[in-house]
């Protein structure tokens, strides 16, 4: 476990707002050296606080025009087979084994509705753990920047 100070946690706000920010630009930001600032990058790449970089993307313009959260109970101690499955599907962007009503929610991105009636009805519920689903339709995506 790593302890993470003011000014780490400055670098990582700098790195969700821009990752790819030159090392300069985030020194400059958090007002540390360009070699302090790589050092800290490089101590919370290999503690694992930063596990990569990655690219936000629309889903509308990627042609995604259908949307959903699609919640799912699952049978007791069925996770990790019905976990594997998911990740089978390409249309799933995020998954998360969750405690409440219900077990498991998802982000399905779809091309359109036709598109997402398949992967839930065809894909997901065709898992045989799973025992119910619920879609829920997103009209508008607010992505944090």
């Amino acid at each position: 476990m790593v302890a993470l100070d003011e000014t780490d946690r400055a670098i990582l706000e700098e790195l969700r707002h821009d990752a790819r920010a030159s090392m300069t630009a985030i020194a400059d930001a958090v007002h540390i050296s360009r070699a302090g600032a790589h050092a800290r990058i490089k101590r919370l790449t290999d503690a694992g606080v930063i596990t990569g970089y990655s690219v936000r993307t629309d889903p509308v313009l990627l042609g995604h025009h259908a949307s959903a959260y699609v919640t799912l109970a699952i049978e007791q101690a069925t996770w990790q087979a019905v976990s594997e499955r998911l990740r089978s599907i390409p249309e799933i962007e995020h998954m998360a084994l969750v405690g409440g009503d219900f077990d498991v929610i998802l982000l399905v991105r779809a091309n359109d509705a036709r598109d997402l009636r398949r992967i839930v009805l065809e894909d997901i519920q065709a898992i045989p753990s799973i025992r119910s689903t619920r879609t829920t339709l997103i009209f508008e995506d607010y992505p944090r920047n």
